[in-house]
């Protein structure tokens, strides 16, 4: 049983206040039917800490993290192939056919941006907060409560930002109908970079926080991450340096993805679930964080054993190096044992040449592999619609990938000292494969880093925008249908038609 959980608390004043998205009419219109005002609200920390509490809900929306965003990241980066039963709007996501009508775009667009309304709320009130007295709330936890609102407005803006480049920038809540023009994508950058330096002193140590709630450490984990998107490398590396040692591999490569062993040694940043805290909302929570979401589908969408809507790609697969244990901790493979079954069946590939034995279950299909990764199949035979298995969002082997990219692509950076952080990543206990040679070229080490973020990440949403960011995809990702558009999502119809600061020619190009 998980423990220290943040539970969502919602009062009347934030639904009224956080059913905004980027500027719809109607939404704007909404009365608080309790007519609070946070003068009257923000009169206790447990109110304070419910207002933050409230942003945090939006990543377990279906637009995000409980569904739509690992189909939308791994079968863009083609380390998901769907089976024949996939959903059509899914099967748009591998083809690259989706256009601005697309729901789960939509759902996506509108979690962020109802998640920024949350976090503007608590951001707008900051000197109310600081204005209770120091034996109500200490001020230590005023200014973390308050980064704890940057630090998710900077998250929610960067999960925007790399999808749709300029986007609205609404920093206040919104008490007008105007709506609001897109912003150039600099201007967005520059407010994630601020929200995340301020949340980056001011937020609580690793060691000392609740767990599931934004820490200084993945405050600097991200700033580190969004300068090399911006490949700003030298300023990435000085953000990840103040990480570099302050965190550990887990030994065992598996331990990152079970329930049991959430929150720790290399964990920076994850997407808590916890389904005993209730999941009545579930289905119903394509974008709002309203209610009971405390589980994500993806162990029922991807289990063998369950709807099995994607397989692991062939070509990732491939990608694995003989002797690479990461291979057998992310896949199920024929004569794996199927533990989580009381019979502890063998598992078999293809099509049964006859009556299946009571010894064995065949994946449905014929596919080489199942996903493992994330699964609860560890412990249990069906995934029961819900998994409390957490997201890692931000874990320390991307840290050392990323640092190792920095290095290596820096101005005087040291091929070397790049080496040697990926050859952190495969000397993991569980894992030992030999260490690269110090003399490798810059080439061949963009190589060794582009293959490693592959094979340690797989499953975890990276790929796709790992490929944009280094200007692979049109090559990678051709024969799956993308084009150069496909860098940028379309800005969603339903934002079009509901922002009057929005038009059709303000459409992302080729949408």
């Amino acid at each position: 049983m998980k423990t220290n959980k943040i539970i969502l608390l919602f009062f009347s004043i934030l639904t009224a206040l956080t059913t905004i998205t980027a500027c719809s009419d109607n939404d704007l219109n909404l009365v608080d039917p309790t007519n609070l005002s946070p003068e009257s609200f923000f009169k206790t920390e447990p109110q304070v800490q419910s207002s933050v509490n409230a942003a945090y809900a939006n990543l377990q929306t279906i637009g995000l993290f409980s569904r739509a965003y690992f189909f939308m990241y791994d079968l863009m980066g083609v380390d998901a192939s769907g089976n024949p039963q996939l959903e059509a709007d899914k099967v748009q996501y591998a083809n690259f056919s989706f256009d601005s009508n697309h729901a789960n775009i939509g759902d996506y667009w509108e979690s962020c941006y109802r998640g920024i309304n949350k976090a503007n709320f608590v951001i707008d009130n900051s000197n109310i907060i600081n204005a209770l007295p120091d034996a109500t709330i200490s001020l230590e936890k005023k200014n973390k409560y308050i980064s704890e609102a940057k630090f998710l407005r900077a998250l929610y803006y960067f999960l925007l930002v790399n999808r749709f480049g300029d986007i609205p920038l609404i920093t206040k809540v919104p008490t007008t109908s105007e709506g609001y023009p897109r912003s150039p994508k600099q201007e967005v950058y520059d407010l994630i970079i601020s929200d995340l330096k301020t949340a980056s002193t001011d937020l609580l140590d690793k060691d000392v926080e609740q767990k599931g709630r934004a820490t200084k450490q993945a405050a600097i984990a991200l700033l580190g991450k969004v300068y090399l998107y911006l490949e700003q490398y030298d300023l990435a590396l000085a953000e990840f340096n103040k990480l570099n040692g302050k965190f550990t591999l887990e030994p065992n490569y598996f331990d990152n993805f079970k329930e049991e062993t959430e929150h720790g040694r290399e964990s920076i940043f994850e997407i808590g679930y916890e389904e005993t805290l209730g999941t009545g909302t579930l289905w119903n929570s394509g974008f709002t964080g309203a209610g009971q979401n405390e589980a994500t589908l993806r162990g029922q969408e991807y289990g063998f054993n369950n709807w099995f809507n994607t397989y692991p790609a062939p070509g990732l697969l491939a990608d694995y190096e003989t002797g690479d244990s990461r291979f057998e901790d992310s896949f199920y493979t024929d004569g794996d044992i199927f533990e989580g079954d009381v019979n502890q069946r063998i598992i078999r590939t293809g099509t049964p040449p006859g009556p299946v034995p009571s010894t064995e279950i065949y994946i449905p299909l014929a596919r080489p592999a199942a996903w493992r990764k994330y699964q609860n199949y560890y412990k249990r035979a069906n995934e029961n619609g819900n998994s409390s298995i957490n997201f890692k969002y931000i874990r320390y082997a991307d840290v050392l990938l990323m640092m190792a990219e920095c290095e290596s692509l820096r101005p005087g950076g040291d091929q070397a000292t790049a080496i040697g952080y990926i050859n952190q990543v495969r000397q993991r206990p569980s894992v030992m494969l030999p260490t690269l040679p110090l003399t490798l070229t810059k080439t061949e080490v963009f190589d060794a880093i582009m293959h490693e973020r592959r094979v340690e990440l797989a499953g975890e949403q990276s790929r796709f925008s790992d490929l944009i960011r280094w200007g692979k995809a049109e090559t990678v990702l051709a024969s799956q249908g993308f084009a150069p558009k496909n860098k940028l999502w379309p800005i969603p119809a339903r934002e079009i038609s509901s922002n009057p600061a929005i038009s059709e020619t303000d459409q992302n190009q080729g949408y």
